[in-house]
C-alpha cells in the first residue's frame, strides 16, 4: 500500500483524506439511521396507552422527547393536545422538520466527497501529465520520470473513481432512508392527531 501511495505521488493524499472521511461518515450514518433507533416499533402504541390511562404530564413529555426522533415528534404534538387540530399538526410539522434536519446530518459532506473525488483524481491526472511532459528533453525522455508521471495519472484517476462510486451509492441510500423514515414518522404523528381530535372527514371529490 505504501508503495502504491509513493507511486501515486503527493496528490493522492487529498484522496486518502477524502476516503477516510467518507468511510467515517458511512459508518456513523449506518449506525445512526437504524430503523429501530429512529422509529421504535412499539413506541406509538405505548404513547397512546399512557395517554389514555393518565393523560399528558411534563415528565412523560420530557422522557418521550429524549427517547427517539419519533418520540420528539409525538411529544411536540402532545404538548399541544388541548389546542386545535391545526395547532397540534403545526407543532408536529415543526418538530418533524427539525428531526429531518438532524437525520440528514453529514449527508451533504458525503455527497460533496462523491462529487469532488473524481475532480481530485483528475487533478492528480493533470499533475501526472505535467510529469510526463517534464520528462521530455532534447536528448530524449527520462524513462524513470516518464513512468512516474504515468503512475501518478493512473493511480489518482482510479482512486478518485474508487472513492466516488461507493460514496455516491451510500449518499443516495441514506437520502432515501431519511425520506422513508420522515414519511413514516409523519404517518404515525397524523394517527396521533386523529386519536386525540377524531378522524378527519375529507371532502368528497366533485365529479364533473
Amino acid at each position: 500500500m505504501f508503495a502504491i501511495i509513493q507511486a501515486a505521488g503527493w496528490p493522492i493524499w487529498f484522496l486518502l483524506l477524502a476516503s477516510i472521511i467518507a468511510l467515517a461518515l458511512i459508518i456513523e450514518r449506518s449506525v445512526s439511521l437504524r430503523d429501530r433507533k429512529i422509529i421504535p416499533p412499539k413506541l406509538f402504541d405505548e404513547v397512546v396507552s399512557v395517554y389514555q390511562r393518565q393523560g399528558v404530564t411534563e415528565e412523560m413529555l420530557v422522557k418521550l422527547a429524549q427517547d427517539s426522533p419519533l418520540g420528539a415528534v409525538l411529544a411536540a404534538g402532545l404538548r399541544n393536545h388541548k389546542s386545535s387540530r391545526y395547532v397540534m399538526k403545526e407543532a408536529i410539522e415543526e418538530a418533524g422538520r427539525a428531526v429531518a434536519h438532524d437525520l440528514e446530518r453529514f449527508l451533504t459532506t458525503l455527497g460533496t466527497i462523491a462529487t469532488a473525488s473524481p475532480l481530485l483524481g483528475l487533478f492528480g491526472t493533470v499533475i501526472g501529465m505535467i510529469e510526463i511532459f517534464g520528462s521530455q528533453a532534447p536528448t530524449g525522455a527520462n524513462p524513470q520520470q516518464l513512468a512516474h508521471g504515468i503512475s501518478i495519472a493512473l493511480y489518482n484517476t482510479a482512486f478518485g473513481i474508487g472513492i466516488a462510486v461507493p460514496s455516491l451509492i451510500f449518499y443516495r441510500h441514506f437520502r432515501h432512508q431519511v425520506d422513508s423514515l420522515t414519511v413514516e414518522m409523519e404517518e404515525q404523528a397524523t394517527k396521533l392527531v386523529d386519536i386525540l381530535h377524531g378522524d378527519r372527514v375529507d371532502a368528497p371529490l366533485q365529479r364533473a
